[in-house]
């Protein structure tokens, strides 16, 4: 996108999932592409297909909202596997990975 249109994008684009509630997200998602169709109508396509799962948090109790609706979780175990890794030199083979892969999991899980 436009580097000008950043900001505005950004903050209509999250107005649809901090809406309080799944219909008031529809409401802004459709603000979105009532605005941003003209010039983004790739990127508005692609929003609306991905609508679904992007608002699935509002099916959970309103407290878990904001954990659901964020990423901090699926990045702290990149941020881990990425940690536990690059010491290593080289690694053997893909059954390696998997075991570390599994072994982080099996931590941030337990």
């Amino acid at each position: 996108m436009k580097k000008r249109h950043y900001n505005a994008v950004k903050a209509d684009a999250q107005a649809i999932y901090q809406s309080d509630s799944r219909a008031n997200a529809r409401y802004a998602f459709l603000r979105f592409r009532k605005r941003w169709h003209p010039e983004y109508p790739v990127m508005v396509r692609q929003l609306e297909h991905d609508l679904p799962e992007l608002v699935a948090f509002y099916s959970f109790p309103k407290p878990l909202w904001k954990k659901l609706r964020t990423t901090n979780l699926i990045e702290r175990v990149f941020v881990e596997a990425r940690r536990r890794t690059r010491p290593m030199v080289c690694v053997v083979n893909v059954a390696s990975v998997d075991g570390i892969i599994y072994s982080i999991f099996q931590l941030r899980l337990a």
